[in-house]
């Protein structure tokens, strides 16, 4: 054996007998590491809830809003709320505007004399002509209210006028654009509603079958005046 193969045969018989490093002793490849501050440790998840069918567990109720868990504060339809409040019957003739009160008294003055030719200058013309029919009228207004009349001159018609500006009237779309004061105030009344009294009145401008008749239409029919604020009368009219 050669002093060459001699040598590496007793290196390799030491590392044999070399006793093993045991693996406590090993340490990690960046010491560093070992050092760092763990945090916190996290709790354990809870355990799923197994639903009756062994399957996922059944989703929670749906949490509907009630009228009861509502903080906020609904108030009514301003239009509903309004059309429910009744029209006050105005029977103070000094509730009304200066210039529709003498309107009011022209007209009384006017069907007082029996002769329709004297509304002549109080129904207007043009686009402010007083409407005294639903549709067109094809002849001159005077000649109109005679040929509605229950007689040949119009007194019939005049009757009609003085006895309507005589009621309770009532005011239509008070502060607005069409601000009206209306005759009788039974258009704005349910006819079933009328108290003896109001009843008694409405008589005095129809008789009693008209008003069953009314009743059966829905609502008063017969004729009505309409003054605006500033004294422009408006319309002399039957229907509704």
């Amino acid at each position: 054996m050669s002093a060459r193969s001699a040598a590496m045969a007793a290196l390799l018989m030491m590392s044999l007998c070399s006793p093993a490093q045991a693996l406590s002793e090993l340490k990690p490849a960046h010491p560093e590491a070992a050092d760092v501050e763990q945090g916190p440790s996290l709790p354990p998840l809870d355990e799923p809830t197994i639903g009756p069918d062994g399957g996922l567990p059944p989703p929670d109720p749906i949490i509907r809003a009630t009228p009861d868990s509502q903080s906020e504060d609904v108030s009514p339809d301003p239009a509903i709320a309004e059309d429910d409040v009744p029209l006050d019957i105005i029977t103070d003739l000094a509730q009304l505007p200066e210039p529709a009160r003498r309107m009011r008294e022209l007209i009384l003055a006017a069907a007082t004399t029996g002769d329709p030719e004297n509304l002549r200058a109080l129904l207007g013309t043009g686009p402010n002509a007083t409407q005294l029919s639903f549709g067109e009228i094809e002849t001159d207004p005077v000649s109109y209210l005679r040929s509605i009349s229950g007689d040949s001159e119009g007194q019939e018609i005049l009757a009609i006028l003085i006895d309507l500006l005589n009621t309770g009237f009532v005011r239509i779309d008070a502060g607005g654009q069409d601000e009206t004061y209306v005759w009788p105030y039974f258009v704005a009344l349910p006819l079933d509603s009328l108290t003896a009294p109001q009843r008694v009145e409405l008589l005095r401008l129809v008789t009693a079958g008209d008003v069953e008749d009314m009743k059966a239409y829905g609502a008063y029919n017969f004729y009505r005046i309409g003054i605006s604020p500033d004294g422009e009368w408006r319309f002399f009219m039957a229907g509704d």
